[in-house]
């Protein structure tokens, strides 16, 4: 639990990481930008002598630019809300973001994407569980399947712990703590079920929803004896 905490810890903080450092190297390239384009417009009226902003100004504005990179992507306006001339110039987020150095942030986030799938692929393997412990001897083995009394589990061949519901667990319990491997359809409503007076479409339920569990993780099957009995076979 503390791993996964720590895990989950560490893939926040790379997010946040991979974030600021995207954002910083926006930020100071929109200021390089900004600066650049506001000296390159400042030379260009200065050359002409006039606030007209024409075919030449244009021309003249990108030769002043010294970020290649702007020349015929930056944009020049007249502010027309204030009793002032007053021109600026601009480009596009996009074209900002296309001239920072992105290359960090990139490295950060692919570490970020490796780091979110290995996180992943840890908590299948959490829920799938973990090997079964050879050192374990207290354990019933019947068809493939385990049952470890120590901790009360079920694990399939591979060692991996078999997922069952509680109720599923219960009736599986009982299948292996019985010598024949066999229930009665009482001895089995009267353990999950005492107080319900009729269990029979519970109990049906439940071997329906059991045995293709059961077959995927062993050689056994659950076959019914006229639904009066259930027991656990090798197929």
């Amino acid at each position: 639990m503390k791993q996964q905490r720590f895990a989950v810890i560490v893939l926040f903080a790379l997010i946040i990481a991979s974030s600021l450092t995207s954002i910083g190297s926006y930020s100071s390239t929109c200021r390089l930008v900004n600066e650049d384009m506001d000296r390159a417009l400042a030379l260009a009226l200065q050359e002409q002598q006039s606030d007209v902003i024409s075919q030449d100004t244009i021309r003249t504005f990108n030769n002043h630019l010294q970020i290649t990179e702007l020349r015929g992507k930056a944009t020049l306006a007249v502010d027309t809300c204030g009793q002032k001339f007053k021109a600026y110039a601009h480009c596009s987020e996009a074209t900002i973001f296309s001239l920072s150095d992105q290359r960090p942030a990139t490295i950060l986030w692919a570490l970020t994407g490796f780091w979110a799938m290995l996180i992943c692929y840890r908590h299948r393997q959490s829920l799938v569980g973990e090997p079964l412990s050879v050192s374990n001897t207290n354990r019933n083995v019947f068809g493939g399947l385990t049952y470890l009394e120590d901790d009360g589990c079920f694990y399939a061949a591979d060692g991996r712990q078999v997922q069952l519901t509680p109720m599923q667990h219960q009736l599986m319990e009982m299948f292996f703590l019985s010598p024949s491997h066999s229930l009665t359809k009482t001895e089995i409503c009267n353990a999950l079920w005492p107080k319900k007076p009729d269990a029979s479409e519970t109990l049906y339920t439940l071997i329906r929803r059991l045995k293709p569990v059961v077959e995927h993780h062993s050689d056994l099957k659950i076959e019914s004896d006229r639904s009066k009995a259930y027991r656990l076979e090798i197929r």
